[in-house]
């Protein structure tokens, strides 16, 4: 699988209040990120776990953050529920709609999910996979 996944941002402490919001009621938690001597982050992990790990930094070149035409960045959920507490925490900080909460049956059977755009305009996607059993 992966280790990490990083976006940029403008405004670290705007995007972590956005990632907070939408992360939380998936069950993720933000860990300290310790200076290493890069640009300042934030990163989240699930509880008692230390891969893998989703980081929102500053640009490391210093240059303006801009979101990756194409790219997104989808969070597994364990309920519709949470995919629907989920968005509404991100539209409130910030967020913008790229679809709404829904079944999306294209995708899969019980595939339910909604997408948003965070406030430096990186696509993010929540699913709930309802065909797929987890360990």
């Amino acid at each position: 699988m992966f280790s990490h996944i990083t976006v940029g941002c403008a405004n670290l402490e705007r995007a972590a209040a956005f990632y907070d919001a939408v992360l939380i009621p998936l069950g993720l938690v933000r860990r300290v990120v310790a200076a290493d001597g890069g640009p300042p982050a934030a990163c989240w992990v699930r509880p008692g776990h230390s891969l893998p790990r989703f980081y929102i930094y500053l640009p490391f070149d210093g240059n303006t953050a801009s979101a990756g035409n194409g790219s997104m960045v989808a969070f597994a959920a364990p309920s519709h529920a949470a995919v629907d507490t989920a968005y509404m925490a991100g539209l409130a900080k910030r967020g913008n709609c790229e679809g709404e909460p829904g079944l999306r049956p294209h995708y899969g059977q019980g595939y339910y999910g909604a997408y948003l755009r965070d406030p430096d305009g990186n696509k993010v996607h929540i699913v709930y996979r309802g065909d797929i059993a987890e360990p």
